[in-house]
């Protein structure tokens, strides 16, 4: 099976259906559930090597192999709306027009450090598509899933996750939306 893993040069790819320690409790939890769990690879790293810029210098992955996720609220009429924005590691989430307008709030913002890793459960620098709270809406920018191969978050800052970007589209509830990002 591991053939047919993604890859990175410089970098061990693992199943990570089968190494469920170097992924967070949720993750391996949704790695379970998840038909496309065979195509996803992980691999460890050191934690300081963890944030998207630092990674891509050590190991020589361009930008635009990385895809980042942020937490993004706001409220209407009192309901909080929460979603976890995917967008390629060299654009950034277009929060104030176009996530603003897809979740239908006032103001959007990023979810506090805390609030976003008590419920994702998961580590601050690693959360992922992969195993969110149910109750959050999963928006990906269109330009993720042509990606070869996306370097992902896998709950903890240990590791990464390997997948191509056309997996990402087959999460539950994922809503692929053309100019997420800028």
């Amino acid at each position: 099976m591991t053939s047919r893993l993604p890859r990175l040069p410089g970098l061990t790819s693992l199943p990570a259906i089968e190494r469920p320690e170097l992924v967070a409790a949720p993750v391996a939890r949704a790695l379970n559930a998840w038909p496309d769990a065979a195509r996803v690879a992980v691999v460890e790293i050191d934690p300081d090597l963890a944030d998207t810029a630092t990674m891509s210098a050590t190991f020589d992955i361009p930008l635009e192999a990385g895809a980042n996720c942020v937490v993004v609220a706001g409220k209407r009429e009192g309901e909080e709306r929460i979603a976890a924005c995917v967008v390629r590691a060299d654009t950034r989430a277009d929060v104030n027009r176009t996530v603003k307008r897809l979740l239908d709030v006032r103001k959007p913002s990023f979810l506090s450090h805390e609030r976003a890793v008590a419920e994702s459960g998961m580590e601050y620098g690693g959360i992922t598509p992969v195993g969110l709270p149910p109750g959050w809406r999963l928006l990906v920018d269109a330009r993720v899933p042509a990606m070869d191969v996306a370097v992902l978050g896998s709950g903890l800052r240990r590791s990464k996750l390997l997948l191509p970007g056309s997996a990402i589209t087959t999460l539950p509830g994922v809503e692929v939306i053309e100019g997420l990002a800028g």
